[in-house]
C-alpha cells in the first residue's frame, strides 16, 4: 500500500479490521459510517477500504453505508478514489471533504452518523482534539483507529470520550525513522480480540516492531503469530503485586484490555512463569482454567 513501514502497517490493520466490523455492523443496523481522516492528503489505505467495501456488495442490500474521507492538502483526492468508487454498489456514499481530522465532528453530523455504527480511523501526528473523539463515540457502537506522535495523549482522552476499552501500541520502524503510536478503542471484547488478532497477524517483513506502552522495560516486539511472551510475563507479575491473587480469566483480560497481547497469549505466559516456579497456582494440578488462582511465589 506504501512504501512508508509505518502507512503500510496501518493500511494493513485498517484492511484486516474492516473486514470484520464491516459485515457485522451491516448485520446489526440498516446504516452504518466509515470515516476516514488523514493529517497529510491521504495514503492508499483510503482506497483500499473502498475496495473492501466493494468485496461485501452483496451484504449491502437494503443496508446504506456512508463512508467519509477527510483530508487536508489533497485536491488529487477524488480523482485518486474514482477507480474504486466506480465498483461500488449504489448503497455506498462516498464523501471527500476537505480539512483533516477537526471536520470530522461536522462531517458526522452531516451524514447522520449517531445512533448507527460508525469506524473512526484517524491518522494525524498531533493526535485528536476531545472534540473529534467524542464525535465518533456517538456512533452505536462506535470504534476509532487513531494513530500519532510516541508521546500523544491515547488512552486517557479516549477513555475520556466515552471509550470503554483501549489498547495501544508504538509502532517503531526499524530503519530508526521516528515511531508512532496506535490505539484502539471499542465497548466491544469480541472487537478488542479481533483487533488483537490483525495486530500479531500483519506482515512480519513490513519493517516495523512494536513496543508495549505498558512494558517498563521498553522492549521492541518482533510481529509475530505467536509473539515473544517476556515482557507479558514481566506485565503479569507486575499485576499480581499490585493487586495480590488473580484467576487466570482475571489475567487473561488484563492481557486483553492492559498490554499489545491477545487473552490467549497470558495462558502461554503464565505456562511459563509457573515451570519457571515464579508464580504458584490453586488448586496445584489440573488444566489452567480460568477458576485457577495464581499467585506470586514471592509474597
Amino acid at each position: 500500500m506504501s512504501t512508508d513501514p509505518i502507512h503500510a502497517v496501518l493500511g494493513e490493520l485498517l484492511v484486516r479490521h474492516l473486514e470484520t466490523w464491516l459485515p457485522g455492523a451491516l448485520h446489526r443496523a440498516r446504516r452504518a459510517t466509515v470515516a476516514l481522516a488523514y493529517a497529510d492528503g491521504a495514503p492508499a489505505s483510503a482506497e483500499a477500504a473502498l475496495r473492501v467495501v466493494t468485496e461485501y456488495a452483496d451484504r449491502l442490500r437494503g443496508r446504506q453505508l456512508t463512508v467519509l474521507v477527510l483530508a487536508d492538502g489533497a485536491p488529487e483526492l477524488p480523482a485518486r478514489l474514482g477507480a474504486a468508487e466506480a465498483e461500488l454498489p449504489g448503497e455506498v456514499t462516498v464523501h471527500v471533504v476537505p480539512g483533516g481530522s477537526g471536520r470530522l465532528p461536522v462531517a458526522l453530523r452531516a451524514a447522520g452518523a449517531a445512533g448507527a455504527p460508525v469506524l473512526s480511523f484517524v491518522d494525524d501526528p498531533a493526535g485528536a482534539d476531545p472534540a473529534v473523539l467524542a464525535a465518533a463515540a456517538t456512533g452505536r457502537p462506535a470504534e476509532v483507529l487513531l494513530c500519532a506522535v510516541a508521546d500523544a495523549p491515547g488512552r486517557g482522552v479516549l477513555t475520556d470520550a466515552g471509550f470503554p476499552l483501549v489498547t495501544e501500541v508504538e509502532l517503531v520502524p526499524a530503519d530508526g525513522s521516528p515511531g508512532r503510536r496506535l490505539a484502539f478503542a471499542t465497548g466491544s471484547d469480541k472487537s478488542l480480540e479481533s483487533f488483537k488478532e490483525a495486530l500479531w497477524a500483519v506482515d512480519e517483513y513490513a519493517g516495523i516492531r512494536y513496543r508495549d506502552p505498558a512494558d517498563p522495560a521498553g522492549r521492541l516486539l518482533d510481529i509475530a503469530l505467536d509473539p515473544e511472551p517476556g515482557p507479558l510475563r514481566r506485565e503479569l507479575l507486575a499485576e499480581l503485586a499490585r493487586t495480590g491473587p488473580r484467576t487466570v480469566t482475571e489475567l487473561r483480560r488484563h492481557a486483553l484490555t492492559s498490554t499489545v497481547y491477545r487473552s490467549a497469549d497470558a495462558v502461554r505466559a503464565l505456562t511459563g512463569l509457573l515451570h519457571s516456579g515464579a508464580v504458584t497456582r490453586h488448586p496445584e494440578h489440573g488444566r489452567l482454567g480460568g477458576d485457577v488462582l495464581i499467585s506470586r511465589s514471592d509474597t
